[in-house]
């Protein structure tokens, strides 16, 4: 209703527009694929940013050169002493980091800088009275859609009024990350400023981990894709979810969800597209989920628990695989003005930046 009358929700326009000073933004998890391009798009908007590194903090390491412009502090989401000195003086924060694995050994690690430090970071944020906070949750926590038979990629279901189930959830990170949600929507409903997106497939340049959606591009481009799972999923480029950061900080309302969502793709569809745009063959075999929840069990035992190292095939990500993650991104897009750069381009860019930095 505030957007239809062309107000700015909650008086946002307090926050950025009547202001001659720039505001000094805190972004966690600054260094990683995400956060990277949130701290880059706001120093181009003319905010001050202070950006959250993991000590120890090396000025030389890639990641934080990545940064130039930005006020580099350390701290650590489980140490929320770290949190309170990080907030202070800042007028907004993004709260970005999260520890994104399909596989940890370590699962009090998962939970703690998840939830426990979603939940520091909050209180801190409120302690220090900032003006918003935008939460980066995934669309881990939303029920997925259905496409329609024969429709222009519609979607039916899989948008912010669905939420999982965490009885039904399987997977730790995607419980890590409806935990963490539910202490986000709990601060915002006792008056914390906060806005929640749920980021998509995020695909792009900047991967230096890389996430495991980066490691689906990998693996195509080293060979080791020789079959597929029919599954699906909704991509979008990385800089496309750092602007609709700065869209939902702007122009979205606390409390809400918004989907950073673009296109609807089956994995085969998205592995073709890559192909084109590589030069490279695209896998031809379909792989039954059967055969290839045998394949993770086994490499979750032999490598995982035995060797101790990442599994090849995560069992998590096989199991997530069962059902397509199709989402509704409508909303994002009408009430924020997210935009949609096609998915060949944003599989082009990372295909691109892959192979530029030696990864291949």
């Amino acid at each position: 209703l505030a957007l239809s009358r062309g107000c700015a929700p909650a008086a946002l326009g307090g926050v950025l527009g009547a202001r001659g000073l720039a505001l000094k933004a805190l972004v966690t998890g600054a260094t990683g694929f995400i956060g990277q391009h949130v701290a880059r798009a706001l120093l181009a908007d003319a905010f001050e940013v202070r950006a959250l590194v993991r000590p120890p903090v090396s000025a030389r390491s890639s990641d934080v050169v990545a940064l130039k412009g930005a006020e580099i502090v350390a701290g650590d989401m489980r140490d929320a002493a770290s949190l309170a000195r990080a907030v202070r003086g800042c007028q907004v924060v993004f709260h970005v980091a999260a520890l994104y694995d399909l596989w940890t050994p370590d699962l009090d690690t998962l939970y703690t800088t998840n939830v426990t430090g979603t939940s520091h970071l909050l209180a801190a944020a409120r302690a220090a009275h900032v003006e918003r906070v935008v939460y980066t949750s995934s669309v881990a926590t939303i029920t997925p859609g259905r496409l329609e038979p024969g429709s222009e990629r519609t979607c039916r279901g899989g948008d912010e009024a669905g939420f999982a189930d965490l009885r039904a959830v399987h997977s730790h990170y995607k419980r890590s990350k409806i935990l963490a949600e539910r202490v986000a929507l709990r601060e915002a409903a006792a008056g914390c400023p906060v806005v929640i997106v749920n980021p998509a497939t995020p695909i792009g340049t900047g991967d230096l981990k890389p996430t495991p959606t980066g490691r689906i591009v990998l693996d195509f481009l080293r060979g080791r894709m020789p079959a597929y799972v029919d599954t699906g999923l909704n991509v979008i480029d990385v800089e496309d979810v750092a602007a609709g950061h700065l869209l939902a900080l702007k122009r979205g309302l606390p409390g809400e969800r918004y989907i950073l969502g673009a296109h609807n793709l089956s994995l085969r569809e998205l592995l073709n597209c890559l192909a084109e745009e590589a030069g490279l063959p695209a896998p031809r075999v379909r792989l039954p989920l059967g055969i290839a929840l045998a394949a993770g069990a086994v490499s979750e035992v032999l490598e995982g628990r035995l060797a101790r190292r990442r599994p090849s095939i995560p069992f998590e990500g096989v199991r997530m695989a069962g059902r397509p993650m199709y989402y509704d991104a409508a909303k994002a897009h009408i009430q924020l003005g997210l935009p949609r750069t096609p998915a060949r381009q944003a599989l082009r860019k990372s295909a691109g930046w892959f192979r530029e930095h030696g990864y291949c």
